[in-house]
């Protein structure tokens, strides 16, 4: 079994180097997030019986194939820490030796042997060093010796196992994600059990979806929300405005409009800062983003409402170059409903970008059926979420993001379609 670490920014790209560097027959044995990004350990050729051999007595606290799995990534872990270790002792040893053998009367051609070597004493290995070297000798052979050759599998193993990765990648389809991504996960988590399979994807779902750490409302800036009409940016703004004046207060709180494309797009902004007590400010052609902001340096908060235009629309280029070419620091947010379909998601992660987009909002949970379409954006994406709407209520339905909590959210709403559909059949 060949066992190996990987390192990357989001579990997107550890995903990418696995298959780049495995193939599509590795076992993800664990992952976790580490600084920087994300750690997953996987291998090839993983077999479970020979696994819980290894392990030995420990193995009888797995009671899962993901637990056995995770136990091997800890012991491939250890070793590799004691494999360290024991180089290092011994690269201390041999500096510790190196100065007697500078000194030591030998050249390349002389006669005389040096008084050191008559009496026997020169440079003894010692007790220590050579203990040293069983040991490296020893753990080496533990992590690099040659598993038994299997026999070849039945053609009925090959069978079923190729039948539980494609039943995973339809549960994980069903659930809400993209077939490559399904696929992807069903084939380095469907080896074994199809629960212990089922639990694991959704583990790496849950881990691949980055939350921004900290809310907006501690931390202060400005912000702006970008997104195609319809997807709730001014909902969204009002509602994260609601919750900052009741807990900070309107004085340090502006909101500001670049929608100069369209007649009376102003109009619910402005409704929200009369409601609230709080300024609302134009770009506009005699108002520059800039202008603008340069005029409220004073506040804790600035939240910006964009104009949802299409990429064909002149202003759409226009307004994401303003936002990305601004002197201030502008956190741009991309608004994105989760009943849009994944292809529209990647679509609308491509048209602004460019306006260098710092995370994302999910709106629109309430109306979603499924949540895989949405949790596999933002992991394919790597794209921070910061909040989550589901519901029309200010500001009670707006909610700080948590990945795990949004999984389960996601397995309630498959189990919930699955009733419906079994309602919808037996009628």
């Amino acid at each position: 079994m060949k066992v190996k670490r990987y390192f990357a920014a989001s579990m997107s790209a550890a995903l990418k180097q696995v298959r780049e560097d495995m193939g599509d027959d590795a076992v993800i044995l664990s992952s976790k997030r580490v600084d920087g990004g994300v750690e997953i350990v996987t291998a090839l050729d993983y077999d479970e019986n020979l696994a819980r051999q290894r392990l030995g007595d420990a193995a009888a606290e797995a009671t899962n194939g993901g637990r056995l799995a995770e136990m091997q990534a800890d012991q491939h872990r250890h070793l590799e820490q004691e494999l360290g270790r024991s180089r290092e002792r011994i690269r201390e040893l041999r500096g510790q030796n190196k100065p007697q053998m500078e000194s030591s009367d030998w050249s390349y051609g002389n006669t005389r042997a040096a008084p050191e070597v008559i009496s026997g004493t020169a440079l003894p290995e010692g007790d220590e060093l050579a203990l040293m070297r069983d040991e490296i000798s020893s753990l080496r052979e533990l992590v690099t010796r040659r598993q038994p050759s299997a026999q070849p599998a039945p053609a009925d193993v090959k069978v079923a196992a190729d039948a539980t990765v494609r039943r995973l990648s339809e549960r994980l389809q069903e659930f809400g994600l993209n077939p490559e991504l399904a696929e992807s996960l069903a084939r380095q988590n469907g080896r074994g059990r199809l629960e212990d399979g089922w639990k694991q994807a959704l583990k790496i779902l849950a881990a691949g979806v980055r939350s921004q750490q900290g809310e907006w409302l501690q931390r202060g800036g400005v912000y702006a929300l970008v997104g195609p009409t319809g997807s709730g940016k001014t909902t969204t703004i009002g509602k994260i405005a609601a919750r900052y004046v009741l807990e900070h207060g309107a004085e340090s709180l502006a909101l500001v409009t670049t929608d100069r494309y369209r007649v009376a797009a102003h109009e619910q902004l402005f409704v929200f800062g009369r409601i609230l007590n709080v300024p609302v400010r134009v770009v506009d052609d005699t108002h520059t983003l800039d202008a603008v902001l340069d005029e409220l340096a004073d506040r804790h908060l600035v939240l910006v409402d964009t104009a949802g235009l299409t990429r064909s629309d002149p202003g759409c280029n226009e307004q994401l170059q303003e936002l990305a070419n601004s002197h201030h620091r502008i956190q741009t947010q991309l608004v994105v409903p989760a009943t849009s379909q994944p292809r529209i998601m990647k679509s609308m992660w491509h048209c602004y970008k460019m306006a260098n987009l710092a995370g994302c909002v999910m709106t629109k949970l309430d109306e979603a059926l499924t949540l895989g379409e949405v949790l596999g954006f933002a992991m394919e994406t790597s794209l921070p979420v910061a909040w989550v709407t589901d519901g029309q209520k200010i500001p009670q339905d707006l909610h700080p993001a948590n990945p795990a909590s949004l999984v389960r959210l996601g397995i309630d709403r498959l189990k919930e379609l699955r009733r419906q559909h079994a309602v919808a059949e037996g009628a």
